[in-house]
C-alpha cells in the first residue's frame, strides 16, 4: 500500500499452514463437505474449550448470536442490552429478530460492559444482557451474570474475540446462557469463516440445530422454520486443525502483549482485570491527543495499526433516530474510547525485532505533542 515501508509489520496476519491446507483437501477429497464427521468433530473438540458445554457450529459469528436469540424466542417488543462500543454484529444480531438494542455503557479499563450500567438499564421488557468480551478481555460476567439472575435474564456471551479467555478460572462461554464466538481470519484461530455456540442447555442446543438446517433433523422432516447457518466440513476441518495450536499463540500473544506492556511509555497500555485471563485478540492502547496523526506516523513508521471502533454503534446510521441523531444515550466511556484508541500488532507472528520496533514507534508517536 502506499505510505508503507517494505518491512511493514501488518496488524493482524492470518495464519494458513499446510496442516490446514492438507485438512482442507482431505475432506474435499471424501466428497462429505457440508454438516458432516468434520463438524460434529469440531463441535466435540470445542467443547473442552468452554466447560464441556453443548457446542454447534454454524456459518459466522453473525449467525451464531442470530440464531441464539431465535432460539431463545425473542422478537418484536423485547429489549436486549448491550455495550455500544463493539462490532456492528452484536446490535445487528438483535435487530435481525425484530428486538431493539439497548445501548449501556463500559467499564474504561476493559472496555467491556459496566456491570451498574447494566443494572440501571433494565426495563420490563429485558428479556437479556449480550456482553462482548471485547479484544480478548473477559467482560465481569460474575457481577454481570448476578444482574442477570436476579431479573430472570438471559445472558448471551459476544465472544467473537476472545477463544480462550477466562474469569476467575471460568473459561468465557461457560457463563451464560450461551456463548457465541466467530472463526474469522483475523481471530485467534479461524475456519476461515465459521461461528459456534456453547450451551449447557440440550434443549437449546437442539433447537440451533434444528434453526441452522431448515428446521430439519432428520432430512425432508422439518419441525420448525428455520435457515440455512451451516458449516462446511472444509471449514471445520481447518478450525479443528487450528484449535490444536490455539493454547500456544494464546500464550504466545500473551507474552508479546507482556512485552509491550514493559516496554511502552508514551501510550496508555491495556489494563488488566483481577482474576482475568486475556487473549489479546486486539493489544489496544489509548493516545491524548491528534489519533489520526499517530495513526499517519506510526504507517510511516512500519507499524501497522487499527481503530476498533471509530464509531459507537448507537452512532451508525442504522441505529440513528427519525430525526437522523442518535437516541437518548448517555455513554461517555464509551465515546472516550472511540475517540483514543489504537490496536497495534500483538499476533503470534511477530518476531522479537518486531515488538521492538512496535515499542520504539509507540514511544515516539505517543510521546509526541
Amino acid at each position: 500500500m502506499p505510505g508503507q515501508p517494505p518491512d511493514f509489520i501488518p496488524p493482524a496476519r492470518p495464519i494458513i499452514g499446510d496442516a490446514e491446507v492438507e485438512a482442507a483437501v482431505r475432506v474435499l477429497r471424501s466428497g462429505k463437505v457440508v454438516q458432516g464427521p468434520e463438524v460434529a468433530a469440531f463441535e466435540e473438540e470445542f467443547g473442552e474449550l468452554v466447560g464441556d458445554r453443548h457446542c454447534v457450529a454454524v456459518n459466522s459469528g453473525t449467525s451464531a448470536l442470530q440464531l441464539t436469540l431465535m432460539a431463545l424466542g425473542f422478537g418484536p417488543g423485547d429489549e436486549v442490552i448491550v455495550p455500544s462500543f463493539s462490532f456492528a454484529a452484536s446490535a445487528n444480531a438483535v435487530r435481525l429478530v425484530g428486538a431493539e438494542p439497548i445501548f449501556v455503557d463500559i467499564e474504561p479499563g476493559s472496555f467491556c460492559l459496566d456491570p451498574e450500567a447494566v443494572a440501571a438499564a433494565v426495563t420490563a421488557r429485558t428479556v437479556a444482557v449480550m456482553p462482548v468480551h471485547l479484544y480478548g478481555h473477559p467482560a465481569a460476567m460474575d457481577k454481570i451474570m448476578a444482574v442477570a439472575q436476579r431479573h430472570g435474564l438471559a445472558v448471551v456471551e459476544d465472544a467473537a474475540q476472545a477463544h480462550g479467555a477466562s474469569l476467575h478460572g471460568t473459561p468465557v462461554g461457560a457463563f451464560g446462557t450461551a456463548g457465541c464466538f466467530s472463526f474469522y481470519p483475523t481471530k485467534n484461530m479461524h475456519s476461515l469463516e465459521g461461528g459456534m455456540i456453547s450451551t449447557a442447555d440440550a434443549g437449546l442446543a437442539r433447537t440451533l440445530r434444528l434453526l441452522r438446517n431448515q428446521g430439519m433433523e432428520q432430512r425432508y422432516a422439518n419441525e420448525i422454520v428455520g435457515a440455512n447457518m451451516r458449516m462446511t466440513d472444509v471449514a471445520a476441518a481447518i478450525g479443528r486443525v487450528q484449535l490444536t495450536q490455539l493454547a500456544e499463540w494464546t500464550e504466545q500473544r500473551r507474552a508479546n502483549a507482556k512485552y509491550l506492556d514493559s516496554k511502552i511509555t508514551g501510550m496508555v497500555t491495556p489494563p488488566v482485570a483481577d482474576a482475568a485471563r486475556h487473549v489479546y485478540h486486539q493489544y489496544t492502547v489509548r493516545i491524548r491527543g491528534d489519533r489520526d496523526a499517530a495513526q499517519a506516523r506510526l504507517t510511516e513508521l512500519g507499524i501497522g495499526n487499527a481503530v476498533y471502533y471509530p464509531t459507537p454503534i448507537h452512532r451508525l446510521k442504522p441505529y440513528l433516530g427519525e430525526d437522523g441523531q442518535p437516541g437518548p444515550w448517555e455513554l461517555p466511556e464509551t465515546e472516550r474510547a472511540a475517540a483514543e484508541v489504537i490496536s497495534l500488532p500483538v499476533h503470534p507472528s511477530l518476531s522479537p525485532a518486531d515488538l521492538e520496533r512496535i515499542a520504539e514507534a509507540a514511544n515516539l508517536v505517543g510521546g509526541a505533542r
